[in-house]
């Protein structure tokens, strides 16, 4: 009898584990990744002018390259939305970033853009 209750608290533990873990969507790309990409972007963004150092621009391309698809452009559109609201940036240096790093994003870097239309 004890070792029955053992097994079945034991099931019970393992499925909330596997309930609490599984992803929340089926975005490839976490918010964490993108704050990695952007790192060398940071105190550009905050005091920055002209060009941003390449490190930088290594960071976005990459970042554009790996958002291919609809959940992995929304999750990092959010983040960056998110991090551009937290992190007291220049707006205007956000927004020029792709292009003055040479790339296109299919969104602006903004903390006023809706990202579930990307």
């Amino acid at each position: 009898m004890r070792s029955s209750i053992q097994a079945i608290l034991f099931i019970m533990a393992a499925i909330l584990v596997l309930l609490f873990t599984a992803p929340t969507s089926d975005a490839e790309i976490t918010c964490n990744d993108v704050v990695k990409k952007i790192g060398p972007c940071i105190e550009y963004l905050r005091t920055g002018s002209g060009m941003p150092p390449p490190p930088c621009c290594d960071g976005v391309k990459e970042l554009a390259a790996s958002a291919t698809n609809t959940q992995d452009k929304q999750a990092t559109c959010t983040c960056l939305k998110n991090q551009s609201k937290n992190l007291n940036i220049k707006a205007e240096l956000a927004q020029a970033l792709p292009g003055n790093c040479g790339i296109s994003l299919s969104y602006p870097i903004s903390p006023n853009v809706d990202c579930t239309t990307y």
